[in-house]
């Protein structure tokens, strides 16, 4: 009788110790975008210089100034439709967790400009058709395929 006592109370209590290993907290903010870049699960925000605008992982939604005022879409202006993201240098802010990433628009803009070029990023994702920009390396090519030329280039035509 008293082994089948002692055999209950066992069980129970690596029921309870199972049952108790089974809690785990997880953060997950959002899923972030093929062209996001690779290594950061927890942040939230994205800078890009070149678009002075931000990218709500959260959200999917870019967050970008419109005649002055803060916006969140989830599409670029349709100015910046055909713009390489996948190029584009992705500033991540590791440091801010609230909702107006804009709040230090002036610092990012400064500290970030257009231009700008960190350590190299490799994306999460491919970049359709493409393959990984495994360098981080700016092909130059964030136009919207209209290739009429303006003269204004310096080559000698030598490749």
């Amino acid at each position: 009788m008293k082994t089948i006592k002692y055999f209950l109370i066992g069980i129970l209590f690596l029921s309870f110790s199972y049952t108790q290993a089974q809690v785990s907290v997880n953060v997950n903010i959002g899923t972030p975008p093929a062209w996001g870049p690779a290594g950061y699960t927890d942040v939230r925000y994205y800078y890009l210089p070149d678009l002075e605008t931000y990218y709500d992982v959260s959200t999917s939604n870019y967050v970008y100034l419109n005649n002055g005022r803060w916006v969140r879409a989830r599409s670029l202006p349709s100015v910046y439709r055909n713009y390489d993201l996948y190029n584009e240098y992705k500033v991540v802010l590791n440091d801010y967790r609230g909702d107006r990433p804009y709040d230090n628009f002036k610092t990012h803009k400064v500290k970030y400009g257009k231009g700008y070029k960190g350590k190299p990023q490799k994306t999460i994702g491919q970049k359709p058709g493409k393959g990984n920009n495994k360098e981080g390396k700016d092909n130059g090519h964030h136009d919207n395929g209209n290739h009429n030329g303006n003269g204004k280039g310096k080559g000698n035509g030598k490749h």
